[in-house]
């Protein structure tokens, strides 16, 4: 299944209720689950970000959906990058001409 990664700041909200953020970690874990989306590992980070999470998901279009689910919470915004492991990289450059 395709890796994606997320790179989040906290809204204005998600800072008021921060003590509240592990238990919203628990939540999207469940969520995800609902949309065939699992988290594989959150981290809090220093920096230019505050959370960065690591997930599997089926294709594009469901975790664009999933990650709409959790900005519509309103404590976070959102980066989600794909992420290629070492053996699909491989497959990729050997696509080159």
């Amino acid at each position: 299944m395709p890796t994606f990664i997320a790179l989040a700041n906290f809204t204005d909200q998600g800072v008021k209720t921060v003590k509240d953020s592990v238990n919203r970690a628990d939540a999207v874990k469940a969520m995800g689950e609902k949309f065939g989306v699992k988290l594989k590992d959150i981290y809090w980070t220093m920096g230019a970000y505050d959370l960065l999470a690591i997930f599997e998901a089926p294709d594009g279009p469901t975790i664009s959906a999933f990650s709409l689910a959790i900005a519509g919470a309103g404590n976070l915004r959102s980066q989600t990058l794909r992420a290629f492991p070492k053996d699909e990289m491989k497959e990729i450059l050997k696509k080159l001409p």
